[in-house]
């Protein structure tokens, strides 16, 4: 079956950025294949980025833009743009050119060995100390479900067969993470060492707060971490418990007297309440995921799309490129 590309890009104050990655992706895809689209979608980042994909699609018949109502996060919009695709094979890029698209072709063809996700796991990174370690704690959370070679390669540059969204198609928690629904089509992944850039334009639209929920969020919407480590962290502060008790019975039968001293008791204390307090934390947390789940909200409703483009369009099933 002849590959289509549909190449999906979320989009979130990249008004300045957009017409040069439109003209790169064009020039990269054109050899790789005879049918490809770029799906823009705009994450409400209260810039001119729409007023920009309306008139890149009016331009070019090959560009489909979708605008969601709200901001939603990154996941979101990708998973709104993913069940928009139309090619047989889905590539995800930032917005902000980090990821060259002239790159694409090194993840095409690993993914034609036979793989079915292959990420483009950068050389060197080039984000800042926060974005670094935020990005550590979701690979934490991932290894479990991708193992941990797979999930230290995990990027936002990324290409998977467009089959592997039947396993998530009725997803619809507003706790998004592309990866992670990955893992429920397939544990065949694989990555190749990409080129990463520099932003040249603006600042990335991560910030410290985003960047601790979306954290949290993969912690505690997609991984039962957080309740190992209670757990762990009960049965080391029990383990402490029953030596404090077995060392102040003990003195008392070979002295005839306790331990004095209100400031140890009182410490003693403060340490069991903090880990009780810290393991509640995290059944709460939980407990709110379930009752968010339980309301059904949508992962991100659309407020308005491009005109659809009057070219042929491959569909995934279709033999012919067209």
């Amino acid at each position: 079956m002849p590959t289509s590309l549909s190449v999906v890009v979320p989009c979130y104050r990249s008004q300045e950025m957009l017409p040069e990655l439109h003209r790169r992706l064009t020039t990269a895809l054109t050899p790789l294949t005879d049918w490809f689209e770029i799906v823009l979608v705009e994450d409400c980042g209260g810039d001119n980025t729409w007023d920009v994909i309306q008139a890149l699609a009016a331009k070019d018949s090959r560009v489909r833009g979708i605008k969601l109502s709200r901001n939603y996060g990154q996941h979101n919009a990708l998973l709104c743009g993913i069940r928009a695709a139309r090619g047989n094979v889905i590539v995800t890029i930032d917005d902000d050119l980090q990821n060259p698209p002239e790159e694409i072709h090194k993840l095409l063809s690993r993914l034609e060995e036979g793989f079915d996700v292959v990420y483009g796991s950068p050389a060197k990174e080039t984000h800042g100390f926060f974005r670094d370690m935020a990005s550590r704690v979701t690979k934490l959370a991932l290894q479990g479900a991708m193992g941990v070679e797979s999930a230290s390669k995990v990027s936002a540059f990324r290409i998977f067969h467009t089959r592997l969204r039947a396993a998530f198609e009725n997803y619809r928690s507003p706790s998004v993470n592309i990866d992670v629904l990955l893992t429920w089509g397939t544990t065949r992944f694989s990555s190749v060492f990409v080129r990463q850039d520099d932003r040249l334009v603006g600042d990335s639209g991560y910030s410290l707060k985003k960047l601790i929920n979306h954290a949290i969020n993969m912690m505690t919407g997609f991984s039962v971490l957080p309740l190992q480590i209670a757990s762990m962290l009960g049965l080391f502060f029990g383990s402490l418990g029953l030596l404090v008790l077995s060392y102040v019975v003990g003195r008392y039968l070979i002295f005839g007297s306790t331990v004095p001293g209100f400031t140890f008791l009182a410490s003693i204390i403060a340490i069991f309440s903090g880990v009780q307090l810290f393991a509640m934390g995290i059944f709460g947390e939980y407990l709110a995921r379930m009752h968010f789940r339980s309301m059904e909200r949508p992962p991100y409703t659309t407020l308005a799309e491009t005109a659809p483009i009057a070219a042929t369009i491959l569909q995934p099933e279709s033999t012919h490129a067209g």
